[in-house]
């Protein structure tokens, strides 16, 4: 018994020791591909030793130069951008609404069909990918940027996440609002989106993510070169840079494709977890 109580303290002290340590660990293990991508980028053409992880000492931006000049990094770009704003801007939209919907207004069946929108969850991507072309070529969106941004206009994630935040906005400033008069669209103008603020932000991080790295989607629709987002281009660029065992080639322009997520990430970083912490996503 007097061994148990004495090793309680050491215990305490050394878990969070032991925790820190095994985060280190995994964020090392997850920036080794980092490191590998910019060594390689940067290593001159015909150096060799292209796996290796030790930077060369006459760095060059010469891979880059021809990554960009090979292929049409930045139509893809505008591609890209464009598919991610598109679909973010109508997601805050229909989100934010059915979100209000769920966690203010009474009416029959609220609950069932709350939980039935919840399904899209639980599906695989993947398995709506026949039906979901389907109906993007009976529309007439098949081989267009609209079509790539169709199935995404109503999110389970984000109408989940909105509703609980709304929850938690207390009811008395909606019914101030509504005792001056003020529409539903105008307390949730002036209300509810203020008031969860960090909810949106946190949505929209995951949202232009997921979208901006999304591969299968856009191939199964996208047929035009000149409509490829940037993962369809990187990919028919590094089909190409493969046959030459060109690495540095394909380290410089997966760079190229990493490098505008990667600058948000680092420069507004306090603000994604401020956003993350008090939307309450894990």
């Amino acid at each position: 018994m007097t061994a148990r109580v004495q090793s309680g303290p050491v215990t305490r002290e050394l878990t969070p020791q032991i925790a820190r340590l095994a985060v280190a660990g995994l964020a090392l293990v997850w920036a080794v591909p980092f490191w590998w991508m910019l060594v390689a980028a940067f290593r001159p053409a015909g150096s060799g030793a292209d796996a290796s992880l030790l930077p060369s000492l006459t760095p060059t931006l010469a891979n880059f130069a021809e990554a960009w000049a090979s292929a049409d990094f930045p139509l893809y770009f505008l591609n890209s951008l464009a598919i991610c704003a598109g679909i973010l801007v109508v997601q805050l939209v229909t989100a934010s609404l059915a979100g209000y919907v769920f966690a203010r207004l009474e009416f029959p069946g609220r609950g069932i069909l709350f939980a039935l929108f919840l399904v899209q969850l639980m599906l695989v991507p993947v398995v709506l990918l026949v039906p979901n072309l389907k109906t993007i070529a009976a529309l007439g969106l098949y081989d267009t940027l609209p079509g790539v941004m169709a199935p995404y206009c109503a999110t389970a994630f984000g109408t989940f996440l909105m509703r609980q935040s709304f929850r938690e906005v207390p009811r008395e400033l909606e019914d101030a609002a509504m005792i001056d008069g003020a529409g539903w669209w105008a307390r949730i103008r002036l209300i509810y989106l203020p008031l969860t603020k960090p909810a949106l932000v946190a949505f929209s991080i995951v949202s232009v993510t997921s979208h901006w790295n999304e591969f299968l989607w856009p191939l199964m629709v996208i047929n035009s070169p000149d409509r490829r987002p940037l993962t369809l281009g990187l990919a028919s660029f590094t089909l190409s840079a493969e046959g030459m065992q060109a690495w540095g080639l394909i380290a410089a322009g997966t760079f190229l494709v990493s490098l505008p997520l990667l600058a948000a990430f680092l420069i507004f970083q306090r603000r994604f977890v401020n956003s993350f912490l008090a939307s309450g996503i894990k």
